[in-house]
């Protein structure tokens, strides 16, 4: 059922953010660091908690790590294209077409069967930001190999990404992944271009309280986030951790998003970031 977005909606929520008042999970001691158990959580909710944001068995991986993950034989209708292969074709090309590559951060699922990459680049991007490209494979039939445009916020290492440019259907064999990906970054400019001009606008365009409530409910609703995470992402937007997000806007709105998105799997934080895009007309 959807929900009405009315002034009973909006009080409710900020009663709620009233009454919330986390409290630090680790405190360091001299005795080292130790746990301590939110002011509304029990034990067994806390490790529930992490749990679930470890699902899965979600790692982290180098992109030589990459080669130890087995790819399923293909068959008549479908050509799955190994992770490590995908990596080495997108930064080859993205050095051949001048992108100076600093940073390299891959994440796996548990079985391996799904990969998600972010390239980091020096060079482009809008003010205080500079250029990143996301990547994303599959070996189980979920999604197909594709590239997003990014960016990286410098002042706190958040990520905003915007079109996708899908490369890769189940009959694209390999020869022809290698073809396809220069053509992919073609496309890529003119979406850099556009999630540029859409962070400008972002920046502002004012949001209020009330108005960051309802986004943050729509955000949910969607699944962009999970419904535990509402308060978090108020609260980061009311309170910002960083002074460049103080002013009431869009963009700082957005970031409260990111910086609650750092805890997720990278699967989870993938489809995080894709519903925010449309969320956020950032497409």
């Amino acid at each position: 059922m959807k929900v009405k977005y009315d002034e009973n909606t909006t009080a409710f929520l900020k009663r709620l953010e009233d009454e919330w008042e986390p409290q630090p999970r680790f405190l360091l001691t001299g005795h080292g660091i130790k746990e301590i158990l939110s002011k509304y959580e029990t034990r067994e909710k806390a490790k529930m908690n992490n749990s679930l944001i470890l699902h899965c068995g979600a790692r982290t991986a180098t992109r030589d790590e990459l080669k130890d993950v087995l790819t399923p034989k293909p068959t008549m209708s479908w050509k799955p294209v190994p992770h490590y292969e995908v990596a080495e074709f997108v930064t080859h090309v993205a050095k051949h077409r001048g992108y100076e590559i600093v940073k390299e951060e891959y994440g796996l699922t548990g079985d391996g069967m799904k990969m998600f990459g972010v390239l980091n680049f020096a060079n482009g991007g809008s003010t205080g930001c500079t250029r990143a490209l996301g990547i994303r494979n599959s070996h189980d039939k979920s999604f197909a190999l594709g590239l997003v445009v990014g960016e990286r916020i410098a002042v706190c290492d958040n990520m905003a990404f915007g079109g996708e440019v899908v490369i890769h259907r189940k009959h694209t064999s390999r020869i022809e992944i290698e073809e396809l990906i220069p053509q992919a970054f073609d496309r890529l400019a003119y979406q850099y271009v556009r999630l540029e001009e859409r962070i400008g606008e972002m920046k502002i365009e004012a949001v209020s309280v009330d108005q960051a409530r309802v986004i943050t409910v729509m955000a949910a609703e969607i699944k962009a986030i999970p419904s535990c995470d509402i308060l978090t992402v108020l609260k980061e937007f009311k309170e910002p951790r960083h002074e460049e997000f103080s002013d009431p806007t869009k963009w700082s709105l957005y970031n409260g998003f990111t910086e609650t998105a750092k805890k997720y799997s990278p699967a989870r934080a993938d489809y995080c970031y894709r519903r925010l895009a449309g969320l956020f007309g950032m497409k």
